[in-house]
């Protein structure tokens, strides 16, 4: 994927019959539930710090797709991960830039592949090679997430971590600089169409 990055692009750029500027897109979701993730923490002495912990078999997803050229996030919060919520996050990916022909990076997970899949007319979909999570800068954006908003906290519901889920993706949203200084990865950016 790395080595072939820039022929395909080109290849796809010289076969798509459409106006608009190419807009390269890396997906994926992640599962939040309210299940504590229980870290160290900073405390003085001779204190000790009380974090709670919680298991409970409550999910909701996070889908996300990040343009590493510019840090632009689009995030939606959908309650499973199928072709139909899929559908709905293309959809609504492919309104949000309706003067761009996006392509749109994804790994090979069964409702990425699915035959019911309609793909808006701006956009195609490129597969990321088997097993290789590491080649997807938006793997890096959950860690982020996970490690500045979701450690040593409990939710009374699903509701609540629904919401600060939500707060958390659009203050990531809106800071596009640190966005991008996850996701502009040296192979990528090198890659893009000039």
């Amino acid at each position: 994927m790395e080595k072939k990055l820039r022929d395909t692009l080109t290849e796809i750029d010289q076969e798509w019959q459409a106006e608009g500027p190419l807009r390269l897109m890396f997906q994926d979701e992640a599962r939040f539930g309210r299940v504590s993730d229980t870290r160290r923490c900073w405390c003085p002495k001779p204190l000790r710090p009380l974090c709670q912990a919680m298991i409970t078999q409550e999910y909701v997803y996070a889908y996300a797709t990040v343009s590493v050229a510019d840090g632009e996030l689009d995030t939606l919060i959908l309650p499973q991960v199928n072709s139909h919520c899929m559908q709905i996050f293309l959809d609504e990916v492919a309104s949000r830039h309706p003067n761009d022909r996006i392509i749109l990076v994804l790994d090979g997970a069964g409702w990425h592949r699915s035959h019911t899949l309609k793909l808006p007319p701006n956009l195609r979909l490129l597969m990321l090679p088997p097993y290789s999570p590491e080649l997807n800068p938006v793997e890096n954006l959950w860690d982020e997430l996970r490690e500045k908003s979701f450690h040593n906290r409990v939710f009374d519901s699903l509701d609540a971590l629904e919401n600060h889920l939500e707060a958390a993706m659009r203050d990531m949203e809106k800071d596009r600089e640190c966005v991008q200084s996850i996701v502009a990865w040296p192979w990528i950016i090198n890659s893009l169409l000039e």
